[in-house]
């Protein structure tokens, strides 16, 4: 990626998070880190390893699905609140690599009572975009 002069602050987590995408007591999982943005945008720095791949040197489709999810889902969790997808739409623009630097990016568009909806895309190291998605979550309650 290259050098960059934004101000990103990282976003806390449970500690004992079992999460697939970003729970850091998932071994199996990706283990995701996710940082603020000063415009309140959530940012995930990732290189993801070929564990994850489809095809040979490329993530599987599910994999991408996961990644703009869990960065939907982040962009929610950052106003302290929890949600949980109740629609996902994503475009696959171009294939994402395996082993490369990726950059995702999410942020809410739009909030209503306990509905947010959401926007995330994948970008190579270029800035070119990979991946894009719009999600609507819906917020639930601590058990």
């Amino acid at each position: 990626m290259a050098e960059t002069t934004e101000n990103l602050k990282p976003l806390p987590h449970a500690a004992q998070n079992h999460c697939f995408g970003c729970g850091q007591a998932n071994p199996t999982g990706l283990q995701l880190e996710f940082l603020l943005a000063e415009d309140h945008s959530i940012v995930c720095l990732a290189s993801i390893p070929v564990a994850f791949e489809g095809p040979p040197g490329y993530l599987d489709g599910g994999i991408i699905a996961t990644l703009l999810d869990e960065t939907m889902s982040k962009a929610v969790r950052s106003l302290g609140l929890t949600a949980l997808t109740r629609q996902l739409e994503i475009d696959y623009l171009r294939p994402v690599p395996s082993c490369a630097s990726i950059r995702i990016e999410g942020r809410i568009v739009r909030s209503e009572v306990h509905k947010h909806w959401t926007e995330a895309k994948i970008l190579n190291s270029k800035g070119s975009a990979l991946a894009r998605s719009k999600g609507l979550f819906i917020e639930v309650r601590a058990r």
